[in-house]
This record gives structure tokens, C-alpha cells and sequence, in this order.
């Protein structure tokens, strides 16, 4: 049995009692012939419910981050300068390496796709996930598969279908037979979300309860099965594809669950030269050969460093200022907001500007952010968080020229910044 024990701060621990554990024989069918079982990445991440010892969480349920404070402030988010130290040249050189050598193994099955596969590798740093759109034949599900190569992590694709039930990819339980004792047991059997690099494959095919069976895994890395909890291996990123151009048969996705992807991807049409080479290059005999860089230890390192980058208050209060202009009827939004949005983007745009920034800046092998590293990161960021209404969309209006005209007249240097008799309504909001 697991008993919640409420203690002081806001916070629940969860005791274990000492009984054996049912799914301490989890993963036996890769048990060798001296009858030792092999070791998964994640072997050591068992069920919260199965932990032996105190796990400590928070009020919403969600697990304390290693450095959290009893406050629960993240002591290593290294914003405004509050970093724990310096980041080293060694550690800057060794995410530029890493960046190089996964751009160059990717360049010889993709051609072109520079700024998506940028964004892609920001968001993996950034311990994000992505959403891609893109029409068909663009090699969406390639790149995704290519990257899983590079990486030395376990990929599962899975083709959302209408017919597609959580239970699919989440994984069940099964009711199983001891033979030596007639005894009858219930044991969990892993969906394919269970992978590290997952490819939800055209997700707006599926009804909404198995898309929602995707935020837990998201969010908090783990999925709930009747009354346990299953932490995924780490790291985990999921990618997902949908196009743009059919809806009939199609669910688009709620803007609860597009918020947590940190990115979406727009994936266009190559240039010529580009696509010249794609015919040439995928109707000849020959298949090119990628090698592993990283692997998943190494890539949680690398997200450790990226959340070291320390960000000044300038740049904070750029990102801050190009958010909160984006919510309708509030103090200092430009008027073309109200006339073109029915809905602004939320305090998750913020974090994800920060943390995207803070990988740009080590990709660039800077070890500051800039407000041009969230410049080039608010369209990804906000296009899916911003929501336009009916006037935008019979002028031709999209979410992009939005942002872009956003982008445009938001004062970027310091001085200005804090000037602005408009923004200073929002600062002081």
C-alpha cells in the first residue's frame, strides 16, 4: 500500500510499505542465461508507487527538481544572472561539437531544412518538444528518424489513426496466470511512449482523448495506469507531424496541449538547387550511412549546461514585454493586437523564449543571451499560443505577420526598452 503523508511547506511524501514489489519482474523477458536481467537506461526509474523510501512532492503533484528550495524556487535556472558559476570554454565546445557533428551526419540523408533542424536540436537542448507542420513529402518523419540515429536513443513511431485508444500508447494491464500456482496477477506491459524519441505521426488524425493521453507524458514524464504511476526513461522528446491542408477527418488540436510543445515547426517547400538534389540524391542506388554522436547521458548533460547560460534583466523584460503585448484588453497592448487576436500566449512562452535563447546562445558559442536570440525564436514559440479572430482571417492575417509586426516594434535596446510610454504600462501592470 501507498499512504500520502502531508508534511509542512505545501509539500506530500509518498511511503512505501515493505511488500514485494509486482513489477520487480518488469523487464524479465531481457533476463540472459545466468539469469540477470539486462540493464535499461532507465532500469533505475521505477513506478513512484514502487519507490522504497520517501519521494517528495509538490502541491500539484509534480516532482521536486534536483536544487529546488523548500520555497520551491529552481535555484539552477540561471535566470537573471543567478547561475551557480561560470560556464566553462570545455563545456561550450563540447554542445558546439555535438551540433556540428549532428548537422553533418543529418546532412547526408536530409538536404537542406537548416533553420527546422536548428530548431529541433534547440528544443531537444532545451529539454523541450516540438510540433511540425508541414504538407506531405516534406521528409518530416525522415528528419525525426534521423535524429533518433544520431542520438543513440531507442525511437518508436506511432501513426495516429481515429480508431487509435490511449490504452495503445500508453500501455495496459494484463491479467497473467502463475502455471506453479494457479495465482492471477495483474502486470503491466509498456506501450510504445515508453521510447525515448517518439514521433506522433499526423496526431491530428486521432480523437482527443488519446491526444490527452499525451499531456501527462509531456509535462509531468510519466502516464498514470489505474492507481500507479510509470516514470518514461530520460530524456525523453516527442515530435509530432500534422498537416495543414486536410481537415475533414481530422481533430485539430485543443491549445492546452499545443502548449506544451515548446516549438512549432513550419516545414516549407526546398529551393531549387535544394530539391534538384533530392531527385538525384533518392533515385540512385546507395544508402547513407549515419553514425551515433550522442548518447543519452551525454544529452542530459548538455541540458544541464544549457540551463547554467545566465540572462540579464534586459533581456528578460524583452521577453516578457513581446508576450504580454500579445494578450488582448490588457494595459500597453499595440492596437493592432486587439483588432487581429482573440487570445495571447501564457507564462510558458516566456520559459520556453528563455531556454531556447539559452541554447541559441551556446549553439552560436556565446555565453550570454541576447535579445536577438529571442528575436529569432518568437515565431516558433508564439505562432501556436497566439489565436487570431475572424477580422484577422478575412484580411489574410496569420499568426506569423502577427508576430513579425510584434517583433518589429518592440524596442530591443535597453534604453528604449524601459522607456517606451507604452511598455511601461506593462511593466508596471
Amino acid at each position: 500500500m501507498t499512504r500520502p503523508v502531508w508534511r509542512a511547506a505545501g509539500k506530500c511524501s509518498f511511503l512505501s510499505d515493505s511488500v514485494e514489489n509486482p513489477m520487480s519482474n518488469r523487464y524479465d523477458e531481457s533476463a540472459g542465461p545466468d539469469g540477470a536481467r539486462e540493464t535499461r537506461p532507465w532500469d533505475r526509474q521505477s513506478s513512484l508507487t514502487h519507490q522504497e523510501g520517501e519521494q517528495t512532492m509538490n502541491d500539484d503533484g509534480s516532482q521536486e527538481l534536483p536544487g529546488q528550495d523548500d520555497e520551491g524556487v529552481v535555484e539552477s535556472a540561471g535566470v537573471a544572472g543567478d547561475d551557480d558559476g561560470d560556464i566553462s570554454t570545455e563545456s561550450i565546445e563540447r554542445l558546439n561539437s555535438a551540433y556540428r557533428d549532428i548537422r553533418e551526419q543529418m546532412a547526408n540523408v536530409i538536404v537542406g531544412q537548416d533553420d527546422v533542424i536548428e530548431q529541433l536540436l534547440i528544443a531537444m537542448f532545451s529539454r523541450g518538444h516540438c510540433l511540425l507542420e508541414g504538407v506531405p513529402g516534406l521528409a518530416k518523419t525522415l528528419m525525426v528518424s534521423t535524429l533518433s540515429r544520431c542520438l543513440s536513443m531507442n525511437f518508436a513511431r506511432i501513426q495516429f489513426t481515429p480508431d487509435l485508444m490511449p490504452s495503445d500508447i500508453t500501455g495496459t494491464d494484463v491479467l497473467q496466470e502463475n502455471r506453479e500456482t494457479g495465482e492471477r496477477v495483474f502486470r503491466f506491459i509498456e506501450g510504445p511512449l515508453f521510447h525515448q524519441v517518439i514521433l506522433a505521426d499526423e496526431i491530428n488524425r486521432t480523437p482527443p482523448k488519446t491526444q490527452a493521453a499525451l499531456l501527462e507524458a509531456m509535462q509531468e514524464r510519466q502516464v498514470t495506469i489505474g492507481r500507479e504511476r510509470h516514470e518514461l526513461p530520460d530524456p525523453f522528446f516527442v515530435l509530432a507531424t500534422q498537416n495543414p491542408i486536410e481537415q475533414e477527418g481530422t481533430y485539430p488540436l485543443p491549445e492546452a496541449q499545443q502548449d506544451r510543445f515548446m516549438f512549432k515547426v513550419v516545414v516549407d517547400y526546398p529551393n531549387f538547387q535544394e530539391e534538384r538534389q533530392i531527385a538525384k540524391q533518392t533515385t540512385s542506388v546507395g544508402e547513407a550511412d549515419v553514425r551515433p554522436v550522442l548518447s543519452g547521458e551525454d544529452i542530459l548533460e548538455l541540458q544541464q549546461i544549457v540551463r547554467q547560460v545566465p540572462v540579464t534583466d534586459h533581456v528578460v523584460d524583452f521577453a516578457l514585454a513581446l508576450v504580454r503585448q500579445t494578450r488582448i484588453d490588457q494595459p500597453g497592448c499595440p492596437e493592432f493586437i486587439n483588432d487581429w487576436l482573440s487570445w495571447g500566449a501564457g507564462p510558458r512562452a516566456v520559459q520556453n523564449l528563455l531556454l531556447g535563447g539559452k541554447a541559441r546562445a551556446l549553439l552560436s558559442g556565446r555565453t550570454h543571451v541576447s535579445t536577438d536570440d529571442i528575436k529569432a525564436l518568437a515565431a516558433p514559440v508564439l505562432r501556436h499560443r497566439i489565436v487570431t479572430n475572424f477580422a484577422a482571417e478575412s484580411d489574410g492575417v496569420t499568426t506569423d505577420s502577427v508576430i513579425e509586426k510584434l517583433v518589429e516594434e518592440t524596442p530591443s535596446k535597453e534604453g528604449e526598452l524601459t522607456s517606451d510610454p507604452r511598455l511601461q504600462k506593462i511593466f508596471a501592470a
